[in-house]
């Protein structure tokens, strides 16, 4: 039997060897790469595409939310699955609407993980039902919005208070282009500001 490929990008040298060796203790999988950040992990990508990519989500450099898009961009058939100490969070919830299909708590064991790794396989999405709920409830957003997924990214963010540096810097945008974004997401929703933005968005399911 082929044991899956797996790359684990995860800053911690100590969480990412203790993955490794658990991991590799296995019949069914092994680690193909190891990186300590998201850019180091998508050179190579394209060239590695490995089976399943472990992504912690509060990495240095490139989050692990936007880490998780680039690699569905550049190697569509890798599963991606989240390492997190958040386990019903909004991070976890952001890193599946990326393309994640499930996630792995930092400090699980042994068994945990390739109880996690073996569901996902199998076509599972590894997760607590709090998480699986809200994964339902995003069904719920207008499938019909004018904004571009980019635009509603950035709506997000202002709607949780971000400034055009923080949103910048969280979608690795300048902030001229942050700017333009809401520009335009004034425009399309007609409004004049801030929260009348979010007030629409909010009132038409747009985020």
């Amino acid at each position: 039997m082929f044991k899956k490929k797996i790359i684990i990008i995860e800053d911690q040298e100590d969480l990412r060897e203790s993955f490794e060796v658990i991991i590799n203790g296995s019949d069914k999988f092994f680690v193909q790469s190891t990186y300590p950040n998201a850019e180091k992990a998508l050179r190579e990508i394209s060239k590695v595409r490995p089976d399943i990519a472990m992504v912690d989500l509060e990495l240095p450099g490139m989050n692990g939310i936007e880490a998780i898009k680039h690699i569905k961009e550049k190697s569509p058939k890798t599963e991606c699955v989240i390492v997190t100490v958040y386990e019903d969070s909004d991070l976890v919830f952001e890193g599946l609407k990326a393309g994640a299909v499930g996630y792995i708590i930092k400090n699980a064991n042994y068994l945990e993980i390739i109880s996690a790794l073996d569901e996902l396989v199998r076509g599972g999405s590894p997760m607590s039902s709090q998480i699986a709920r809200m994964v339902i409830q995003n069904f719920h957003i207008n499938p019909n919005s004018p904004l571009s997924s980019r635009e509603t990214d950035v709506l997000k963010l202002i709607a949780e208070g971000k400034s055009y540096t923080q949103i910048s810097e969280e979608l690795f945008i300048s902030k001229e282009t942050a700017r333009s974004h809401i520009k335009n997401i004034y425009v399309k929703l007609n409004v004049n500001s801030k929260s009348e933005a979010i007030s629409k968005a909010r009132k038409d399911h747009l985020i």
